[in-house]
């Protein structure tokens, strides 16, 4: 099978060997600044405003993962959804990530090569080039780190160094676009990881009608939406605390006591790459943005609905603990005890958050030749067969 991939990759390569240039310019969000595209936001203020002594809005934006090239970045994209990054040229990065459903794939597990079926959600990448760790139990430290996960494990991508690199190599269009890209550095591993990292960088989403509203632009929100977010940020429901604006998190790990689906044992999460017994059943704090989009919820996909988790948040500290398990919950996590009114306005504000206007083009076709589409679709066209632990970011 994998010799036929190379086969069909090698005869498209030749056809379209002459068509392909990576896009000089840098994507929305990002500005040329000596040859490099650089992130400007009014978060972290543009050049014009601080000139004019007006330097952005004082808020607790980290800094951004930037400084890549607008070629490199345009590289990663076009690696991000091709099929040929698989051990079986299958799935790409962009099965488990869908840009139209938040860059997550909507499912409260996701699906890997042959049906396979990981232990935890696939969490959205908007806004990934700002985080200071990632996968559910922040086990990696770079976007370079992580992405090593799902293309070499068995169950996601089931790809191999070895495999990744000669598939690419065995490719005249990637090989000359690598020189494009990264010039006399050419194709390595080091330059794989580093274009899907640029494109993965640049997905930024921070013009929400939330972020209007930052802005000045109150108009843009109802009453009800901005009850909803008085409520977010009351003292009463603390949601704000974790999940702190802008990010809409704290990049903290934190024990909720989250209840895991039917019949699955509770997943000991944090405590795995740390070592550290008072971690048991703790995750990441996620973003909220596009969450939305993003549904199901949680790490095992628990809650079908924005209304359904907001209400775990008010049922009480550690109700859905399993018994036997003594977890050490967050002292955030109380007994708000939220009507079903303020509820429903909490759910009003997420919706808010929604921002999907620095979208990336999908590429109608890859240097493969493998079909996007059939990539994008994969998880509604194959049965799960096992179950198996990893997560994406």
């Amino acid at each position: 099978m994998r010799r036929w991939l190379v086969i069909i990759s090698l005869c498209c390569a030749e056809a379209w060997a002459d068509d392909w240039r990576l896009n000089a310019a840098c994507p929305p969000g990002f500005v040329s600044d000596s040859g490099v595209c650089r992130f400007r936001s009014l978060y972290s203020g543009y050049p014009s405003l601080q000139d004019a002594g007006m330097g952005g809005l004082k808020v607790g934006l980290p800094t951004p993962r930037d400084g890549f090239t607008a070629q490199q970045i345009d590289l990663g994209r076009l690696l991000f959804f091709d099929p040929l990054l698989s051990g079986d040229g299958s799935v790409s990065c962009a099965s488990c990530h869908q840009p139209d459903k938040g860059f997550t794939d909507g499912l409260a597990l996701s699906k890997g090569i042959h049906g396979q079926t990981a232990e935890r959600s696939a969490p959205s990448l908007w806004n990934v080039g700002f985080l200071q760790t990632l996968f559910w139990d922040a086990r990696a430290s770079s976007l370079e780190q992580q992405l090593l996960g799902p293309l070499y494990a068995e169950h996601e991508m089931g790809n191999t160094p070895e495999q990744l690199l000669a598939s690419l190599r065995g490719n005249p269009i990637y090989t000359d676009l690598f020189k494009q890209a990264f010039g006399e550095k050419g194709l390595t591993l080091d330059t794989i990881y580093t274009a899907l990292a640029a494109f993965e960088a640049s997905l930024i989403s921070l013009n929400s009608r939330y972020d209007l509203y930052a802005h000045g632009f109150h108009e843009v929100l109802s009453e009800p939406e901005i009850e909803g977010m008085n409520i977010f940020r009351s003292f009463v429901a603390r949601c704000a605390e974790c999940h702190t604006p802008p990010l809409f998190t704290n990049q903290q790990l934190a024990v909720l006591g989250t209840p895991e689906p039917t019949g699955r044992p509770l997943d000991i999460g944090a405590e795995g790459p740390t070592g550290d017994r008072s971690l048991r059943g703790g995750f990441k704090v996620p973003t909220l943005r596009n969450i939305e989009l993003t549904a199901p919820y949680m790490h095992s996909g628990r809650f079908k609905t924005l209304r359904e988790t907001v209400e775990f948040y008010t049922k009480g500290r550690g109700h859905a603990v399993p018994e036997g398990e003594h977890l050490s919950i967050h002292w955030h996590i109380w007994e708000p005890k939220l009507t079903d009114t303020e509820l429903d306005r909490l759910v009003d504000f997420l919706k808010t958050l929604t921002d999907q206007s620095f979208m990336p083009v999908i590429p109608e076709r890859v240097p493969s030749g493998l079909s996007v589409a059939d990539a994008l679709n994969h998880s509604e066209t194959v049965e799960p067969t096992s179950v198996a632990m990893g997560d994406s970011p």
